[in-house]
């Protein structure tokens, strides 16, 4: 039986399971429900693929699952995440639901449905006793993604050490479901002015103002995005000052920055970290660092993303796209080591942490067949 029409024979069971895994409240800093919602995960696993799973002890968050199947001594990874952005209760104030084909709830779209499909992916594979003799393919389930995975980032890197691929189940690009063959890498900053403080009507000369020295800094930091290098440099939250009346000694500002290149990456530090005063008597401070690097394109990504569309095309007679993001995921980890990784390979939907995120249910099983096909061919 094709692997498609195994998995459309399926989809009533995938779909329930979906429900009841959205019903699972999830955030990211909540451990016990996220460890609730490990045990779930490694229940459905070990039923539905027959696999092994480690978990792995976490003191912080929800413990990471390690789910693994097959024998072979080429390793292929899959990665995903099941903690939400959503706060404890979100599932009581809008529980899951479907109208009009699409199934909508706190963490539908990311990323629980793309978790599901991971799993009757390998399903369908043990299965149709289609799964490669030379193969072990492991899921790792992480429970802190959508706050930078502070705690997974080494187990993540681990892995993909050892693989010889990397799938990665944030939504597609859409429309059109594009698989992601690059993502930007991401840098936060913290630039704390000093200045001195004084009465602003009585002796306005005596003051040096913090904030004035942070609007030139931010001018000069905005001046840093280049468009045609994919640079972008982002002051979002700036905070200084106690009142009106009073020159501030004290003022800071956030700092986003995205770009394409680790080369780049450095460059862009360069310049925040050695940023000079323009008054005197004012003093900057920076903290803070690269968090993720980007997952560049390389020759190895874009022939898996050509399986890919080879597999569309012969499967379903239809094109697939590539695109890229200056988002950030997972994946751009395990491409930083060298693993040839493919991104985009959760559920078709919309709306991402909004509460309006939602996923089409009639592309799950294509989605997940192609994911099927791709760990078997790869």
């Amino acid at each position: 039986m094709p692997i498609y029409s195994y998995l459309q024979q399926k989809t009533p069971e995938l779909l329930q399971l979906l429900q009841e895994s959205v019903n699972h409240d999830s955030p990211s800093r909540d451990k016990a429900h996220g460890d609730r919602m490990a045990d779930w995960f490694a229940r459905q696993f070990v039923r539905l693929t027959g696999g092994k799973v480690e978990r792995v002890k976490n003191p912080t968050y929800g413990d990471q699952l390690r789910c693994a199947v097959g024998n072979g001594d080429k390793q292929i990874l899959i990665l995903g995440h099941y903690d939400t952005v959503w706060p404890l209760g979100e599932v009581s104030r809008r529980p899951f639901s479907v109208k009009d084909r699409k199934a909508y709830g706190p963490g539908v779209y990311d990323m629980k449905a793309g978790v599901l499909q991971a799993i009757f992916a390998l399903h369908a594979l043990q299965q149709l006793d289609r799964l490669p003799a030379d193969k072990r393919i492991v899921l790792l389930l992480n429970s802190d993604e959508e706050i930078g995975s502070p705690t997974s980032r080494q187990l993540i890197e681990e892995e993909a050490m050892r693989s010889a691929a990397a799938f990665v189940l944030e939504p597609p690009a859409e429309p059109g479901g594009a698989l992601k063959t690059w993502r930007k890498g991401s840098a936060r900053y913290t630039l704390t002015v000093k200045g001195v403080s004084a009465h602003s009507g009585v002796d306005h000369q005596k003051g040096i103002s913090a904030i004035e020295e942070l609007a030139y800094q931010i001018a000069a930091l905005q001046a840093l995005t280049d468009y045609s290098r994919g640079t972008t440099v982002n002051v979002g939250v700036i905070k200084g000052g106690i009142g009106a009346n009073v020159i501030a000694d004290h003022a800071e500002a956030e700092i986003d920055v995205r770009f394409m290149s680790m080369a780049e990456a450095k460059r862009i530090e360069e310049h925040i970290v050695h940023l000079s005063p323009v008054l005197k008597g004012t003093r900057l401070d920076v903290q803070g660092g690269i968090r993720r690097p980007p997952m560049e394109k390389t020759e190895q990504t874009s022939a898996l993303f050509a399986l890919a569309h080879a597999i569309m095309r012969e499967e379903w007679g239809e094109s697939l796209d590539e695109a890229g993001t200056g988002g950030v995921s997972d994946g751009n980890f395990a491409a930083a080591c060298g693993v040839p990784t493919l991104d985009g390979l959760g559920a078709r939907g919309g709306y991402a942490h909004s509460p309006n995120e939602f996923v089409y249910l009639d592309d799950i099983p294509k989605r997940a067949a192609l994911l099927a096909c791709l760990l078997e061919r790869c």
